[in-house]
């Protein structure tokens, strides 16, 4: 294992206006949207998130935020409930809400003030970040393991193994692969690449010509999970293309500036085993519902 910086905090976006959900999200964030986990708990989404980073050893989660946000954060993880309803829980929610404020000194409260792109989400939390290594989690994403060890977990170790920035993938069909993040490499194990390429969003046609894997299917390909390891010298390629103006699709992106991450210092991909599920559409809200609590 390499003497690797210790990876203590983890990035949560959450600041975008979730208009694939309007219009639910016009009065409830996406990230509040509920969820029903394997004990038959209602609970926001954001808190499977924060679990699932606490679950992967991180200490403190800082949470991107609209600035007019922070009151519904602050209640969600800072404060016990109003004497009304706490006269009308039971004993168990009781202790539900010690622990969702317990959960909460290790929340941090970010601020987006313009809502500029996932890519400026991240860059809103260089300060509180500094030159540490950090864990990124997407804000409308939770997840599965099918191990022991957390999908949050797996990542850590990968970046503790590697010493290099991590970034989670999963096979997924070609005709899929125009909705997130792709990546190909050469294996270093069986779950393992040294990545020499990323794309956001390809073509099924850009993706055969330059993306393909050695030993997976054919039209199968390695695209995003969700759940990053990076190194704090991301913010200076974030950094750049804020400076420049260089927006993609009208906003500040990642995906490129991983590219430039991985050419420059090398970074590797591991694939996850566990299930993600993405709540930020309605069709895969749907389907979160009714499988996120079957784990």
């Amino acid at each position: 294992m390499i003497d690797s910086p210790r990876l203590r905090k983890a990035i949560v976006p959450a600041a975008g206006f979730g208009t694939r959900l309007f219009p639910a999200t016009q009065v409830v964030k996406k990230e509040l949207l509920p969820i029903v986990d394997a004990e038959g708990r209602a609970k926001p989404a954001i808190v499977a998130i924060v679990e699932e980073a606490i679950n992967g050893g991180i200490e403190e989660v800082g949470i991107v935020i609209q600035p007019g946000d922070r009151g519904i954060f602050e209640a969600l993880f800072k404060a016990p409930p109003k004497p009304q309803l706490w006269q009308k829980l039971k004993p168990h929610q009781h202790e539900y809400s010690q622990y969702l404020q317990e959960m909460g000194k290790r929340v941090v409260l970010l601020e987006q003030t313009t809502q500029d792109g996932y890519g400026h989400a991240v860059y809103c939390a260089r300060d509180w970040v500094g030159d540490e290594p950090f864990m990124l989690l997407l804000g409308d994403h939770i997840y599965a393991s099918k191990t022991e060890i957390s999908c949050a977990g797996q990542m850590r170790q990968v970046y503790e193994r590697t010493g290099r920035s991590a970034i989670g993938l999963r096979v997924m069909p070609g005709n899929t692969i125009h909705l997130s993040g792709c990546a190909t490499g050469t294996w270093q194990d069986a779950a393992t690449l040294s990545l020499t390429k990323i794309a956001e969003k390809p073509s099924l046609e850009y993706a055969r010509q330059h993306l393909r894997v050695e030993g997976l299917g054919e039209d199968e390909f390695l695209t995003m999970f969700g759940i990053y390891v990076l190194e704090a010298r991301i913010f200076e390629y974030l950094e750049q293309h804020i400076a420049e103006n260089f927006r993609e699709g009208g906003e500040f992106q990642l995906t490129s500036c991983l590219e430039k991450l991985c050419r420059d210092v090398g970074a590797v991909g591991y694939i996850v085993r566990g299930q993600c599920f993405d709540f930020g559409i309605p069709e895969t809200y749907r389907q979160t519902a009714i499988d996120f609590g079957a784990h």
